[in-house]
């Protein structure tokens, strides 16, 4: 009687244990892997493979599975991913996207099927403000904060008249609309270029253009390979020598390499805006980029940096709820906690789900090792809250 006793207690300890013992978190990462564009999706598959190093490959006692999609740079293959891994039920959260126009594709499937979905870069400023989904997260910043911040830099330099280039998808949109919207000089023109599978590479006629405005600087929104063939052609033009040069998503650890590599010294003592960099001095940001750099031997670029920190933040939610996956509300508000180490040190979440953080000038220098990269000059805004907050139904 004593023996079946201790076998019942023993079989009523086992079904008691928690939940997440017996499951393993499974995270859909979608980015670009082919193409020229996968520069950028490479150095997100990177960091989610470090931050899983750094992290034992585990949260709250259960092993992680990172299942990583193609999309291929194209809207519709992103789709099709995304609603692959929107009907796995055992898929708990689907993030990554580089691309506004692949995430807007992407957005219904994935939140129609109860998933959390958390972009690690794309920032369209729709799902910022009247789109706003209490499971939809971001990592990154709206399209539009970065470039008011690098409007504000060009006040504070007294810059009177710019010329601006960008592609025309989304983002590209999104970049005008906010270098825009702080910007106090003329603007003298503006070109939006051919985008996608096909997109623009040769932009002499536009440089021309910009140097008949006699604009006093250019802004340029050109991210992955656009940007070094929109470098390469601005350093050519000579435009260097009468028009300064303002970036945003240009110069980056993705890019910077292969302008040294080109040695493109006009980007040298160029201007962007980002909410981090990899001098930021904080105890996890220096371990990142330390052991990024040991890994895959050069600097990261942000999206990296919000990649890496993609996976801290959802460790840190799956362990707020207890492990339970299953509870949405408990690792919901988890994430809204951001109660992580960030590289980018703390920051918060406002109602729309969009980080609350600074944003900073920075400056293309040397390091001490003879390599290109960003060090920040000063902070732009502080705790800067997204624009589009007002318009956030939540």
């Amino acid at each position: 009687m004593i023996k079946k006793l201790a076998i019942a207690v023993a079989g009523s300890a086992m079904f008691s244990l928690p939940a997440w013992s017996q499951e393993t978190v499974k995270i859909g990462f979608i980015t670009t892997l082919t193409t020229p564009a996968a520069v950028i999706g490479i150095q997100q598959k990177n960091a989610v493979e470090l931050a899983l190093e750094h992290i034992g490959g585990q949260m709250a006692g259960m092993d992680v599975e990172i299942l990583f999609e193609d999309d291929q740079f194209n809207p519709q293959v992103g789709r099709t991913a995304s609603e692959k891994l929107a009907n796995d039920p055992d898929v708990r959260f689907i993030t990554g996207y580089i691309w506004s126009h692949v995430l807007l594709a992407s957005t219904k499937v994935v939140l129609d099927a109860g998933k959390f979905m958390i972009s690690a870069n794309a920032g369209a400023s729709q799902m910022s403000g009247e789109s706003c989904n209490e499971n939809f997260f971001s990592t990154s910043w709206e399209n539009s904060q970065i470039p008011r911040a690098m409007g504000e830099v060009m006040n504070q330099r007294s810059v009177n008249s710019i010329y601006v280039m960008a592609p025309n998808y989304a983002a590209g949109k999104n970049m005008v609309e906010g270098v825009e919207a702080t910007f106090n000089g003329e603007i003298l023109g503006r070109d939006m270029t051919r985008w996608g599978a096909d997109a623009q590479l040769d932009f002499s006629a536009e440089l021309a253009k910009a140097r008949a405005s006699g604009a006093e600087a250019l802004f340029a929104f050109y991210p992955g390979r656009a940007g070094g063939a929109f470098v390469k052609q601005y350093e050519q033009s000579g435009l260097a020598d009468s028009t300064e040069l303002f970036t945003v998503f240009t110069m980056d650890g993705v890019s910077l390499p292969r302008f040294q590599e080109a040695n493109l010294t006009g980007v040298l003592g160029t201007f962007n805006t980002n909410y981090w960099s990899p001098d930021m001095d904080n105890e996890q940001n220096r371990r990142f980029v330390a052991d990024y750099i040991t890994k895959y031997g050069e600097y990261p670029a942000h999206y990296a940096a919000q990649a890496y920190d993609l996976i801290f933040m959802i460790k840190s939610a799956v362990e707020a709820a207890g492990g339970d996956l299953d509870d949405m509300d408990g690792i919901r508000e988890g994430l809204r906690a951001a109660d992580y180490a960030s590289v980018r040190g703390d920051y918060s979440y406002g109602s729309n789900n969009y980080p609350i953080q600074n944003f900073y000038l920075r400056e293309v220098v040397v390091d001490s090792g003879g390599r290109w990269t960003n060090q920040i000059v000063s902070t732009v805004f502080e705790n800067m809250e997204n624009p589009y907050i007002d318009q956030c139904p939540m």
